[in-house]
């Protein structure tokens, strides 16, 4: 009987001899385009897919660049030597889309990138630092939500905000525990950990995943119980990105009361600002469960000294309370009598409504307004940093921070989130993310400004990585840990040849402390060859 030869030798065959060949003869960008157009319509069995994939060379291709991304330092600047592009776009439309993409990006040797909302501070799922080619596989047409009484499907192509506001349509009684901005993108989001306002009641996003559908290297669509739980536990804080293509998230809701309690009270240094937040500190991380109270600083014109151009810091004190205003003044009174809060003060709302508030969206902005993926306003240049604090300050410190604020931090944003709560039930090797019991809250460093040219870029980041490097000793330490949502080339990253568990180690170390060992044993098992790349991704152990 003659012996039949297994399909996927002629795979590995013929995906010998392309690559050979092309070694040999350059392929021009309109020829690896063809090519790849006819691979990706074999695999996919869809006859209509043309549409789907956008060449460099075509005003699409532009426009993708200057509606979906949201950081225009990274797509703007001049410096076009130390970044790249990616040779074309595709936007699937279908799970076997994805699956194309995987299988004939890795035949034709190239890399991929994934994005979801475009929110990712170093454009890793856009751009690349190294010349490898790569594609990008954009899946904002891949965000169907279906939600069956407190269970949801989710698609990576989603946003926060869509999300929210199918939650609300479909069960007024139910919410997620994800992040403020509305226009992040779930993929992303859920799979570095998630945290927003329902923290400390319910803990993160990757917290209320219960299954997930992921493509892997081999383009086999995977679940919970095919792709394993060692799989499973990596995708839910340790950046999806590294081990396959995330399609949908499962996820348990959470309940919400009929009225939730909002306020933000403003003050400057002039009214208290320094023993406020002092106060804050070594109260927000003990406080009742369902009370969030978080903080930012921002640089304002000094009203009280008008004419001498002379600046103040402006503390926020910004809350959302799981319960009605009667409820929310006696905690308050009790535990923060400092602040002043009044009844005057609290707004009561419908959950997501509240959404709304805590974006900074105007008064009367109807819900719909979390439909929109790209509105305007979000149009920046950025460069964000993080840091966990794990002892208190004290007033004398607060006051050197804003000194040195005030030296010409004038584009800085300070977020303070308080943990606590849920949060400390939680073991950090429970998931990826490890910042847990001990942390009392987070900083986010964020540098914002209207872009002028690439001088202008490096003045802010400077001054950013200088202050970073100021409030070294006051923050977390062995390791210095920092959020892996809020992406940080400046702790280290993959150089554009081979990958060593070693020298990620201090970056890794960082965003999962003790877990980083363990997610470089997983990608070993699920992508032992480093398809799934990029400059932070998780090195095969």
């Amino acid at each position: 009987m003659k012996q039949m030869v297994p399909p996927e030798t002629f795979f590995f065959f013929f995906s010998f001899l392309f690559l050979s060949f092309h070694a040999c003869f350059p392929i021009t960008p309109e020829t690896l385009h063809t090519s790849f157009t006819q691979c990706f319509q074999n695999h996919s069995h869809h006859p209509s897919i043309f549409n789907l994939i956008i060449p460099s060379n075509t005003t699409a291709y532009t426009n993708f660049f200057h509606s979906s991304i949201k950081n225009t330092r990274l797509v703007m600047t001049n410096t076009t030597h130390t970044t790249f592009k990616p040779l074309f776009i595709i936007s699937p439309t279908l799970k076997s889309h994805v699956q194309a993409s995987v299988v004939c990006a890795a035949r034709h040797g190239l890399r991929l990138r994934t994005m979801s909302g475009g929110h990712d501070y170093e454009g890793l799922s856009y751009i690349s630092h190294h010349d490898h080619p790569f594609i990008i596989l954009n899946l904002s047409k891949l965000r169907s939500i279906h939600i069956a009484g407190d269970i949801a499907w989710v698609q990576a192509g989603a946003t926060l905000g869509e999300l929210y506001h199918e939650i609300a349509k479909k069960n007024k009684s139910m919410g997620f525990p994800a992040g403020l901005c509305p226009t992040v993108g779930v993929g992303g989001h859920f799979s570095g950990g998630g945290f927003g306002t329902l923290v400390r009641k319910y803990g993160l996003a990757a917290d209320n995943i219960i299954d997930a559908h992921l493509v892997d290297v081999n383009g086999r669509v995977l679940n919970r119980e095919t792709m394993g739980e060692d799989l499973f536990w990596a995708i839910r804080g340790g950046g999806g990105a590294s081990f396959g293509v995330i399609l949908a998230y499962k996820i348990k809701l959470v309940e919400v009361p009929p009225k939730v309690t909002v306020f933000t009270i403003h003050r400057t240094l002039s009214q208290g600002a320094t023993k406020l937040v002092n106060k804050w500190e070594h109260i927000a991380y003990e406080l009742n469960e369902r009370l969030f109270i978080r903080v930012l600083f921002l640089v304002k014109d000094n009203i009280e000294n008008k004419g001498r151009n002379n600046k103040t810091i402006e503390v926020l004190f910004n809350s959302l309370f799981l319960g009605s205003r009667e409820e929310l003044l006696p905690i308050m009174e009790d535990s923060f009598p400092e602040l002043g809060l009044e009844a005057n003060d609290c707004k009561e709302m419908r959950w997501i409504k509240s959404v709304l508030y805590m974006a900074w969206y105007p008064k009367g902005t109807p819900v719909s307004t979390l439909l929109d993926r790209n509105p305007p306003r979000l149009k920046n240049s950025l460069k964000g940093k993080s840091d966990f604090v794990t002892e208190h300050l004290n007033e004398k410190v607060w006051e050197r921070i804003w000194k040195k604020v005030l030296g010409g931090g004038e584009s800085l944003i300070m977020i303070l989130d308080p943990f606590g709560g849920r949060m400390d039930d939680i073991s950090e090797t429970e998931t990826p993310f490890p910042h847990r019991k001990g942390n009392m809250y987070s900083i986010q460093y964020l540098m914002k400004w209207k872009r002028i040219g690439d001088e202008d870029d490096k003045k802010h980041v400077d001054w950013l990585r200088r202050f970073y490097e100021f409030m070294a000793s006051y923050v977390s330490k062995n390791p210095r840990a920092a959020y892996l949502n809020y992406r940080d080339l400046d702790l280290g990253q993959n150089q554009g040849g081979g990958v060593s568990y070693s020298k990620s180690f201090v970056w890794g170390h960082k965003y999962y402390k003790g877990n980083f060992k363990r997610l470089a044993y997983v990608k070993s098992l699920v992508d032992p060859d480093n398809f799934f790349k990029h400059e932070q991704s998780i090195p095969p152990l």
